[in-house]
């Protein structure tokens, strides 16, 4: 269809008290996986980008899929190869700023990433294990034993997520990764973040997700093979976080999300029902590094000052 369906925001239009809002234009990093993208961003962006984060695929939440046709491995995750490798060497001739993020849960890693030209790196995972953490402690604890004994399994789903990206996928009993919990869920979008916007056969625009009931998917215009196995992602990182709604059919089952690599873990726990803070990852992530960026050191100056 030719039709264009936009939506525009203007804070200037919205009523404020001391009139004109004074608009600070925030910096802006994109996250990428190729080096490709970078080069698009840098030169047909109608805006400018600051900076980069080029994350992995094994990074915690969702990924960007393998380049090329979809092979998945027996646990049926997606197999990436070469060429999701990113060309840091590609990045850098840009001379923009970047961290690197999916596995840099360590003061070798993040080493290894400053003598690639990063500025820094992005951990999730290390901080999403800590005590200050907003997911639930119950769903910590079992985090932290999994990992400290060896046995947890956090797998690439590529199914799980109504947007149609790998999504990373702790598996925990009494989650959504459990079949079990999965199927005795009914099937709502009651929160809607993911919504997918689609053009009504009267040329309006519907917005539909697929996780949502299939019957009511498949009345917008979706296809079934792109409904069956998806998992309520809204609804279940609110019930991780312990705000998850309750319905007539009971409460909403979390979905824990996480990063591939927890090897960071008997560095920073002593014991397996023990626990650690923010602070303690901070010390153990910056030992040994000699140098510490933070986050305004090699922004462009065109970035610090607008």
């Amino acid at each position: 269809s030719k039709e264009r369906h936009e939506i525009w925001f203007d804070p200037r239009t919205l009523p404020h008290r001391n009139g004109d809002p004074k608009l600070k234009r925030p910096r802006f990093l994109a996250i990428i996986t190729s080096e490709v993208l970078a080069k698009v961003l840098t030169t047909r962006a109608t805006g400018y980008v600051d900076g980069f984060i080029i994350e992995g695929p094994r990074a915690g939440g969702h990924n960007a899929p393998p380049r090329g046709p979809l092979r998945l491995n027996e646990h049926g995750e997606p197999i990436y190869g070469e060429r999701d490798v990113t060309d840091l060497e590609e990045i850098q001739k840009l001379g923009r700023p970047f961290w690197l993020a999916g596995t840099y849960n360590s003061p070798e890693k993040i080493r290894e990433a400053l003598s690639l030209g990063a500025q820094g790196v992005q951990c999730g995972t290390i901080f999403a294990y800590s005590d200050e953490s907003g997911m639930r402690d119950d769903l910590k604890a079992k985090l932290r034993r999994g990992a400290f004994r060896g046995d947890l399994r956090v797998l690439a789903d590529p199914k799980a997520s109504p947007s149609g990206f790998p999504f990373q996928v702790a598996q925990l009993e009494g989650t959504l990764s459990d079949p079990n919990v999965y199927a005795s869920r009914q099937r709502m979008c009651s929160l809607g973040y993911l919504l997918e916007p689609y053009q009504t056969r009267a040329g309006g625009l519907g917005l539909r997700c697929a996780s949502e009931p299939i019957p009511t998917y498949l009345q917008k215009g979706g296809k079934l093979e792109h409904a069956e196995g998806r998992k309520c992602i809204c609804n279940g990182l609110l019930a991780t976080t312990g705000l998850g709604l309750t319905t007539k059919a009971g409460e909403e089952p979390p979905i824990v999300t996480s990063g591939q690599d927890y090897s960071f873990i008997h560095h920073v726990l002593e014991r397996e029902d023990g626990g650690y803070t923010a602070t303690d990852a901070v010390h153990y992530l910056l030992s040994s590094v000699a140098r510490v960026m933070n986050p305004g050191v090699g922004l462009p100056e065109k970035a610090r000052s607008s």
